[in-house]
């Protein structure tokens, strides 16, 4: 008969059934972790990509509405100016060519125009 040291009897003998629900459990455990992560990674792209489409609509029309504010204030100051009678016959005279009676225009032509 053979003499077998304690260590060598025990790797040759199969795993307990212990260890092995242990490791299926272990790997179900880490299957579910992977699916997880996967899961949280394709989420966080999408959404990602969600917001970055939305800051970019955001920032468009927070443009067009500089560009609005700009105009409507343009517009503004132009009704102001209309209420001055002064300006109005300003805009008479170089538009339509409209003067006050007694009025004489004096006109300057062009240099390109004389050639």
């Amino acid at each position: 008969m053979r003499v077998v040291s304690g260590n060598a009897s025990r790797n040759s003998e199969p795993a307990p059934v212990k260890n092995a629900g242990a490791r299926r459990r272990y790997r179900l455990w880490l299957a579910f972790i992977v699916i997880f992560i996967g899961w949280a990674g394709y989420t966080f792209i999408s959404q990602a990509s969600q917001i970055g489409a939305s800051s970019r609509e955001l920032s468009e029309k927070q443009d067009s509405k500089a560009k609005s504010n700009q105009a409507l204030d343009q517009l503004k100051t132009e009704i102001e100016r209309l209420k001055d009678p002064e300006y109005i016959g300003q805009i008479a005279m170089k538009k339509y060519g409209l003067y006050r009676p007694g009025e004489v225009p004096i006109r300057v032509p062009d240099s390109e125009g004389e050639k």
